[in-house]
């Protein structure tokens, strides 16, 4: 941990977190027998939870256990599966400067040890390690299905790890934490129950997760010092116990229990010489009414930073600007200051404390004592330095990470949208939102995309860009479309659709059309309008050879056709989507188009036995293929042929597997006609309480993407 790097210069007396650390130490006694435990450490600020991380690790000292860690960074937090990836690298012990031949073969080599199939493991954890040619994309698989195999590498590498010897896995501050990364830990929860398996996640107050809560989850809430407790940690950095009660009444009513703002109000006490020590005994230097004394937090930290050298100061402040830590190579690149001169001002800081180091000079990295220090010297920054200091950091690290600029996408996004270089900033989020769409986040490629969207709008209209913001918001569009969200999706393409036409742009405007269609025929219910804008789409697709638009418009046309029972126009739509599947030799795109043919067409018309016969097929071919996405719509579909046939029991287990793929990938719209066919058949069961919370469960999911029509509503 960050404490790591300062335990010899020796830290603050441990207090007031013996009951909390005992919690922990049983929490890891239990997961050490095999039964897995989950523990969520909250705390405001400066209230201790990373040292109490970092004294039970070092009560871990002597324990034959793995440990691992993963952070969380607020420029990172748009940065998918980012302290995920710290914890691969630090599982396969893969360094700063390691190739992509050195990263496969470590991965490998782990892979060997953990005893786990290469073919299902390593193309995915290669993707995340921004491995290039990673061979995911050999892998005929949807996207769903793509973040489900990511999500099952990471479970089943740490599974099989603890196999060997008990794994702690610790991820700080939660509140910055990315949507891949999230989804990646909640599904990791439901799977430790069995294992030697001990997970701790910290975070501020304002972050509320919605991982549920299980029998052998634990909550632990750090709450402020009490006086005593405050006392205690008060004479233990004065070295003694003898301290005027005028001070220790001071130290109490400004700190308020706070052990962070306790440690650095009494530096910058001694720092201003506003105490003195007279026969072992410390007192206030002055009367208090006499005295400036820093009131706040900010105000201590401000004190502490201004008493710098000018050199010091602004080596801490650009240190500030690039994150909570920061390696040697790049504050020098950033600052270009001399090497003695860099090396003196970063002594300066570490002397201060106000930076620690880890690692051996020049594979240095230094981190800022506090999250809440690096905040308070950033915000002290006027804004024109912030926004240049911004330019030459996103400038540092295409410089010196040209080999591997893809892991730094979204960092650089950030800093060139701070320096407010639009251009560039546009570019690199587009760059990340095609990254996480590649490893299925698909939540932080919609972020990216709104943040492409936002850069561009912001730079001075020309031909070119307007183009630029029609791709932008098409593929903004397109996001949201494939995951059903018809409703965002025409929200995102709307003010450019006039624009793609004044430029004759027709792939986008043949997208568009799609999108435009699947809203008007499915989000609100206008059927002949939906089916007119997904014609033209077809019919414009076919001129301009755009495959994508041209499979997908004859897909949704054939859902909108069959709303309105007109079931063989809609089985040919299906039928060309198909061979266009084929052609592609997508198996994910042939499954998901019989599903929906079987669904939407043979089993509304009531042909249950060439539905049960082609979904049985399709169903086999689901599993083996193990992709998701596929399955959740073959179980639909049989469920529902099951349901035809009488098959009661058959059509809930299916339907019930259904439901659970859906919910992984958070298939929202499917999972709405899942839960509305599980309804309706435990309404055949004559299990009427479970038919009524069904319904309720696909009113709320199709609420979510506003698919109102596809539902016919329970009285």
């Amino acid at each position: 941990t960050r404490f790591d790097v300062s335990t010899e210069r020796g830290l603050t007396h441990f207090v007031g977190r013996e009951r909390e650390l005992e919690l922990l130490l049983d929490g890891f006694e239990r997961a050490k027998s095999g039964r897995g435990q989950a523990f969520f450490i909250m705390a405001e600020a400066g209230v201790g939870k990373s040292r109490l991380l970092y004294e039970f690790r070092k009560a871990m000292a002597n324990e034959d256990a793995t440990f691992l860690e993963g952070k969380c960074l607020s420029y990172s937090r748009g940065v998918a599966y980012h302290p995920v990836i710290d914890i691969l690298k630090a599982n396969f012990d893969i360094l700063e400067g390691d190739g992509d031949t050195q990263v496969k073969e470590k991965v490998k080599s782990q892979l060997k040890v953990l005893g786990t199939d290469e073919a299902s493991t390593l193309p995915y954890l290669l993707e995340l390690l921004s491995v290039k040619d990673s061979g995911i994309d050999k892998i005929p698989m949807s996207p769903e299905g793509r973040k489900d195999r990511i999500m099952e590498a990471l479970k089943r590498i740490v599974l099989k790890g603890s196999e060997i010897r008990p794994l702690i896995i610790a991820v700080e501050d939660l509140h910055w934490i990315d949507k891949g990364s999230e989804d990646t830990f909640k599904d990791l929860l439901d799977s430790i129950a069995g294992a030697r398996v001990f997970l701790i996640f910290t975070y501020r107050p304002e972050f509320v997760h919605t991982w549920g809560g299980r029998s052998y989850h634990g909550q632990v809430n750090l709450n402020r010092l009490f006086n005593q407790e405050s006392l205690s940690m008060v004479s233990h950095l004065f070295g003694t116990e003898d301290i005027n009660r005028d001070l220790e009444e001071l130290i109490l009513e400004k700190a308020e229990g706070v052990p962070f703002f306790i440690e650095e109000f009494i530096r910058s006490l001694k720092d201003l010489k506003i105490i003195e020590r007279q026969d072992n005994k410390y007192f206030l230097a002055k009367d208090i009414k006499d005295l400036t004394i820093p009131s706040t937090l900010h105000d201590v930290i401000m004190a502490r930073v201004d008493s710098l050298s000018e050199g010091a100061k602004e080596v801490l402040q650009t240190g500030s600007v690039i994150e909570r830590e920061f390696s040697y190579d790049l504050i020098k690149h950033v600052t270009g200051l001399p090497e003695q001169e860099l090396l003196s001002h970063l002594s300066i800081l570490k002397d201060s404390e106000l930076l620690y180091e880890r690692g051996v000079y020049p594979e240095s990295t230094y981190i800022f004592k506090h999250a809440l220090t690096r905040e308070v010297v950033y915000d002290s920054i006027l804004t024109k330095r912030k926004n240049r200091l911004h330019e030459k950091i996103g400038n540092a690290i295409e410089e010196l990470h040209k080999g591997n600029i893809e892991e730094y996408y979204g960092v650089l996004a950030e800093h060139y949208s701070e320096a407010e270089n639009y251009h560039k900033a546009a570019e690199y989020s587009k760059l990340a939102g095609k990254k996480a769409a590649k490893t299925a986040s698909v939540n932080n490629a919609i972020a990216f995309a709104h943040r492409t969207v936002d850069y561009l709008e912001k730079l001075a209209l020309s031909e070119d860009l307007e183009r630029g913001i029609v791709a932008a918001r098409t593929a903004l569009g397109l996001y949201y479309a494939n995951i059903n969200d018809f409703f965002k999706a025409k929200e995102a393409i709307d003010p450019v659709i006039d624009l793609a036409v004044k430029h004759d742009l027709k792939t986008k405007i043949a997208r568009m059309y799609n999108i435009l269609g699947m809203h008007h025929g499915v989000v609100q219910g206008e059927h002949e309008k939906g089916i007119e804008y997904l014609k033209q789409a077809i019919k414009l697709s076919e001129e301009i050879s755009d495959l994508l638009a041209f499979t997908q418009g004859n897909f949704w046309l054939g859902c909108v056709l069959s709303q309105m029972c007109q079931f063989d126009q809609a089985s040919q739509c299906f039928e060309k989507a198909l061979g266009m599947s084929v052609a592609a030799n997508s198996l994910w795109g042939i499954l998901t188009t019989k599903s929906n043919w079987v669904f939407f067409v043979y089993w509304a018309q009531g042909n249950i036995d060439i539905a049960y016969e082609t979904i049985g097929e399709a169903v086999a071919l689901a599993e083996e293929s193990a992709d998701v996405f596929s399955k959740s719509w073959a179980y639909l579909a049989y469920g529902c042929s099951c349901y035809g046939k009488g098959l009661l029991e058959n059509a809930l287990e299916y339907l019930s597997k259904g439901a659970d793929c859906c919910e992984k990938i958070d298939a929202f719209s499917t999972n709405s006609l899942t839960q509305w066919s599980l309804g309706r058949t435990h309404f055949g069961n004559d299990e009427y309480e479970a038919s009524a919370y069904c319904f309720r469960q696909a009113l709320a999911l199709a609420e979510n993407v506003k698919l109102y029509p596809l539902l016919d509503k329970p009285s």
